[in-house]
Order: structure tokens, then sequence, then C-alpha cells
């Protein structure tokens, strides 16, 4: 096993931040992780590096995840279930599917990452998450020296949340994940910019018309990382009562919504962190975005505490205006 020190993370997270891995393994072969799990050591794992934001050097060691391999192990007349291994790109995975006419996660195309974040930060985007396909997931728990494999239900799947950022966090290394696509699928065209896009294309949904959809979107709303540092989306949409936002709403009476229950609605923290005037906001290297305001931007040489800094500005600024408190989605090293 090879342990490399001080290699620059930079290249390996999409803010751009310029970091060191003092001690840095790369990961390909699951039975490496025997051998890893023995020192004793925090240990930060690094997949497409889309989630994160780096405000120092981390002292552990960072394991880069290159496990590969998509497999198709079952089949029946409505569905096809897919092992993938965890440090596959996800785009990649999202296009096989797409290419073989299966259905479920076409409207997640083009998220950065790779599959091990799947179930991890439970992804989404317009109406689909990855709990939707995921049939279990397997990883190495670093205090058993085991790998074991959870189901659906044992993952404690919520909105961009997981066992693994709560119970098993630091505690295990996701390898791989069994997906369940449909070969006859219901399509879910039910955000209006996917229906607009379609019309647009002059195409009928399909597999590949939402995948092309969805990629033409994010294409225009969303910063390329490789133009402009940036992580998507560095908040999740709030979660309020049905109470709280009636009475925002005659205060705000354009305040968008989406209803989650019969007492929640959730809220857009684009459309708040706009109201408080955010949207192309500009200090230096660091900034928002000025077409999403969900996405927080390094047009060059940031730090990453500054970042940090500039989202806890934001999440005042929201708190003060609405009474929401925003959450960060970003992991923070």
């Amino acid at each position: 096993m090879l342990i490399q020190h001080n290699i620059p993370l930079k290249p390996f997270n999409t803010f751009g931040i310029a970091a060191e891995g003092v001690d840095y393994i790369v990961v390909d072969d699951i039975a490496m992780l025997a051998e890893i799990g023995n020192i004793p050591r925090d240990k930060f794992i690094l997949g497409g590096g889309s989630n994160i934001l780096l405000t120092h050097d981390p002292e552990g060691l960072v394991l880069r995840n290159k496990l590969k391999g998509i497999d198709q192990i079952k089949e029946d007349d409505t569905h096809v279930w897919l092992h993938a291994a965890s440090g596959e790109v996800w785009h990649d995975l999202v296009m096989y599917t797409v290419d073989k006419g299966w259905g479920g996660i076409e409207n997640l195309s083009l998220i950065p990452g790779t599959v091990g974040a799947s179930p991890m930060q439970n992804i989404g985007a317009y109406g689909v998450e990855a709990k939707d396909t995921i049939e279990s997931v397997t990883f190495w728990h670093w205090e058993e020296e085991r790998l074991l494999t959870y189901s659906n239900a044992e993952c404690h799947f919520g909105y961009r949340d997981s066992i693994f950022k709560h119970e098993c966090k630091n505690k295990v290394f996701i390898t791989s994940v069994v997906y369940k696509l449909s070969k006859h699928p219901i399509f879910n065209t039910s955000y209006g910019a996917i229906e607009q896009e379609l019309q647009q294309m002059g195409a009928k949904p399909d597999v590949q018309t939402i995948s092309q959809a969805v990629i033409n979107i994010r294409r225009s709303k969303l910063p390329d990382p490789a133009v402009i540092g940036n992580a998507g989306s560095f908040f999740k949409n709030p979660t309020i009562p049905s109470a709280q936002f009636e009475a925002l709403k005659l205060e705000h009476p354009a305040i968008p919504s989406y209803p989650v229950s019969n007492t929640t609605v959730k809220v857009p923290a684009g459309w708040l962190i706009e109201q408080c005037g955010w949207k192309g906001y500009r200090n230096g290297d660091i900034g928002v975005h000025a077409k999403q305001a969900l996405v927080l931007v390094n047009y060059g040489n940031a730090q990453g505490d500054a970042i940090w800094q500039l989202s806890g500005d934001v999440v005042d600024s929201v708190k003060r205006k609405f009474g929401i408190e925003l959450e960060r989605e970003v992991q923070v090293w």
C-alpha cells in the first residue's frame, strides 16, 4: 500500500481550494481497507470532491476513492438491478442507464461527484432522489473490520441526509451501491423547467430526452467547476411549518413553496438568499453566483475559511429577514 505525502488537493475538489493531503492513499481495491483500518488516524474519504469545503490541510489520512465497476446483477420483466462501485463517476452511471433505456435516475443527470456520494447525501434534483432507486449500500466498517450491507430502510434516508452522515459518520467507507431501475419507467416531469425544456427541444418525455433536458437546464443555470470553483448547492431548501409559511406570506406575498406534508412546506433557499440581496455578490475571489443564489463560488484563489464565513453571513441575513435558519449542505474539512 502506497502512502503519498503532501499531495496538492486543489485538483481534487470542485471548489478549487488549495490544500494538501499530508498523508494520501489511492484506494482502488477493497482489500486495502482492512490494512488502512489498522492505521490509528482520522480518515477523510475523497470521491469527486464536489460536496466538500477545505478550510485547512486534512491532518488524517486522505483516502482517494478509485473503486470501479458497473455490473448488472439481476433482472426480471419490469426491473434491472445494477451494482456500482462507489468510485464510479455518478454522471457516467446515469449515462450508462440512459443508454440502456432504464429509468429512475435520469433526473439526476450531470450531478457532480461519485456513486458513493449518492447514498451519503441522498442526492436529488427535479423531483427525484437517490433513495428512490437505491436497493442496498455496502460499506467497510472501520471498527467492526468487515463489510456490511444495509437495505434502503436501514440507510434512514432523508432530505440530503442518511445514516452515513450521523450514526455511521467517520465510521465507514462506502464500497458499492445497488440500484433498482425500471424497464418501463413512469417519468417525473413535475418540475416546470423540465416540461418547458422538453417543449423547446420538441421532444416527448423518455429516459434520453429527460436526461438531456436536465443537462441543458443545469448547464444554463449552474457554473462549470472547471471554470468557476463551486460545490453546487451550498444550502438545503428549508422545510418549515405551514403556519409559519402563511405568516411569512402576509409579509412576502411572492414567497414560493412546495408542499411536503399536511403541516409543512419547503421554501427555496435560493429565493430567500436572493431576497436578501446576495445574488451576484462578490468580494475579491469569493462570491454568490449571479444566476443561482444557492451557489457560492471561488473566482480564483479564495481560502476555504473565507467561503465559510460568507456562508455564515448569508445564513445570518436570511435568519434576520425571514426567521428561517438555513442549513449548509456542503461538508467542511
